[in-house]
């Protein structure tokens, strides 16, 4: 079934195709029917907010399909981009445990199919179910590195190219990044190993992810690439010279 949005619907916990792929979706099928049995699923569109940050916290919010990204505002209202979860990501995790206010804004990226769990019931399946509440701590773990992750991009980077730098070889060393060199080829002369993955934020996006403006970003890119620090064949990001990077940082 499809929703308005283009979605492919996952009606239930039990025959979702992530089951296996992510962290707190793998889990034995008595608990995903128990998760099933007190979640709540909607479709959302682009740009809708599941939750503000300061707001009393409702529950969890479990990522079925789509992107939701996750940001902090200053009392300037300076924003700022603490990460993006993804499809089989949970959302709004830490105030839900803790009773604190969400610490942060969530809007959805994209159209996004997500289950929503209240707080006394989700907190009531992680005390009944010892599996769930494991997959809950490495999730934690995952917030963790990534508030770790911002540190980086806003303390150690001193001026905003060694902080675009930085994301630019961070977003390249993850996982889902692709690695070829050696033969020449999409334009590489030289033979050198190139890395590369896909771009999927916008350039105000970014410049939220490291602490300055769009035009900066746009600045950026376009200083990047005549320094052949970075090539761009259509949403993907080439780095022929990750060792200028490194310098960028360093400087």
């Amino acid at each position: 079934m499809k929703s308005p949005y283009g979605l492919h619907i996952i009606e239930s916990c039990l025959s979702c195709p992530l089951v296996k792929d992510h962290i707190f979706c793998n889990l034995p099928t008595p608990v995903l029917g128990a998760l099933d049995s007190i979640s709540a699923g909607a479709t959302y569109p682009k740009d809708a907010v599941l939750f503000v940050e300061g707001q009393v916290p409702r529950g969890v919010f479990v990522l079925c399909t789509g992107r939701v990204k996750l940001t902090m505002t200053s009392a300037e209202g300076k924003c700022i981009l603490v990460r993006i979860a993804e499809a089989g990501e949970m959302v709004g995790l830490p105030g839900t445990l803790s009773g604190s206010p969400y610490e942060v804004t969530a809007e959805t990226l994209e159209p996004v199919q997500a289950n929503f769990i209240p707080r006394e019931a989700f907190l009531k399946f992680l005390r009944e179910h010892g599996d769930a509440s494991l997959r809950v701590a490495e999730m934690l773990t995952h917030i963790y590195r990534s508030t770790l992750m911002e540190v980086r991009y806003l303390g150690f980077a001193r001026t905003a190219a060694g902080k675009f730098a930085r994301f630019l070889l961070d977003l390249t060393d993850a996982p889902h990044a692709a690695s070829s060199g050696g033969s020449g080829t999409n334009g590489d002369s030289h033979g050198k190993d190139r890395t590369r993955a896909k771009l999927t934020l916008t350039h105000k996006e970014i410049g939220e992810r490291i602490g300055a403006s769009r035009e900066t970003v746009t600045r950026l890119f376009s200083d990047f690439r005549r320094e052949h620090l970075i090539e761009m064949h259509g949403s993907t990001v080439v780095l022929p010279d990750k060792p200028g990077l490194e310098r960028l940082i360093e400087a």
